[in-house]
């Protein structure tokens, strides 16, 4: 069995093999330029994993523009990978069940609702499969997701629009998140800036300089086409602010980037505010931290003052594991390809 997560910059990719996860990839794919993107970060998958004739498909990437509507999206990328891939293919619908892919037809567009974007509900019932209570947040690139689980998936929310309102979705990722949108102004020096409301720089140039972004998961150019280095990072910063590179230390570059990480930790804590069912978690139900971000998450449960793991961690922590011993990592960074996967296998 081959897990899918279809996203809008990136698809993941699980194998498992007799109930266990072997392998683990991620492959970029900036969907919005066209399908032949996501042809070529198949063929790169594939390449990695080997084919196989079961496969298990959630997605994200109906969102891009690259099609008129979600309903439009969620039928072109299925049946796209219909024609990618030989075998069985299988679709998330969320609490539809799983969704047979061969002989849909037209029916993909009345599918569309409980297809699109249930990549996070895909994790978020693998992970009450293993804890009773938790707090889930994977951090992606692009966006974080927040779901309470408690004795199983507790949200009412069926569209990344009640999610966008439950506090459940939170467009700020570890990547690719223009910096103007996580505060419209920001500490430098003991004053206070507002931001220039330009793509100068993103959070990945925050990650990176602050030594927190794995380069494994820094796959998309930098605002400027530039260089990754802490140097042409800091440089980027300063020009939020109206700002040149010599006008501060690197030291003072790295305190703003401080100031930055901790305003995208702070939306976060905002979402929490309103989260359905998290003020009935006792205090000792950890943060299950996933995605490129899972530092970021790690952040956010220390200051909700709760304990954490990663979906690494949580996956190998019982009698038995369903990853082999080098999947943690990639795991917790493609989770819900992995949940995807073990979910359609035991179905």
């Amino acid at each position: 069995m081959i897990g899918w997560d279809i996203g809008g910059a990136h698809v993941k990719a699980a194998r498992i093999d007799n109930g266990q996860v072997i392998d683990v990839v991620q492959c970029v794919c900036p969907l919005w330029q066209g399908l032949d993107k996501l042809d070529a970060a198949v063929a790169d998958a594939l390449r990695r994993l080997g084919p196989d004739t079961r496969h298990a498909l959630t997605m994200t990437g109906e969102m891009t523009d690259l099609f008129a509507s979600r309903a439009d999206g969620v039928a072109g990328i299925a049946r796209h990978m219909r024609a990618l891939l030989a075998g069985e293919l299988k679709l998330y619908g969320g609490r539809r069940g799983w969704l047979a892919m061969d002989g849909a037809g037209d029916a993909l567009r009345d599918w569309a609702d409980d297809i699109a974007s249930a990549n996070w509900l895909a994790t978020a019932h693998w992970v009450a499969r293993m804890l009773p209570q938790a707090l889930l947040v994977d951090v992606g690139s692009t966006t974080s997701d927040l779901i309470v689980i408690d004795r199983g998936v507790h949200t009412a929310s069926r569209s990344d629009a009640d999610r966008l309102m439950s506090g459940e979705l939170v467009y700020a990722g570890v990547v690719r998140t223009p910096l103007m949108a996580l505060a419209p102004r920001i500490e430098f020096r003991g004053r206070m800036h507002r931001l220039m409301a330009e793509h100068f720089a993103t959070t990945a140039d925050v990650w990176r300089l602050l030594g927190e972004l794995d380069e494994r998961n820094d796959h998309y150019p930098a605002a400027d086409n530039g260089d990754k280095t802490a140097q042409a990072s800091a440089r980027r910063l300063a020009r939020m602010i109206g700002r040149d590179l010599d006008e501060g230390s690197m030291d003072d570059w790295r305190a703003l980037a401080a100031r930055f990480a901790d305003a995208q930790t702070g939306a976060l804590i905002d979402a929490c505010r309103d989260l359905p069912g998290l003020a009935a978690l006792p205090v000792d139900a950890p943060v299950v931290c996933a995605g490129a971000g899972h530092h970021v998450a790690q952040r956010l449960a220390i200051a909700l003052g709760r304990p954490w793991l990663t979906l690494g961690d949580c996956m190998t922590s019982g009698a038995s594991s369903p990853l082999a011993g080098d999947c943690q990592d990639a795991a917790t960074t493609c989770a819900p390809a992995v949940a995807v996967a073990l979910l359609a296998d035991i179905a």
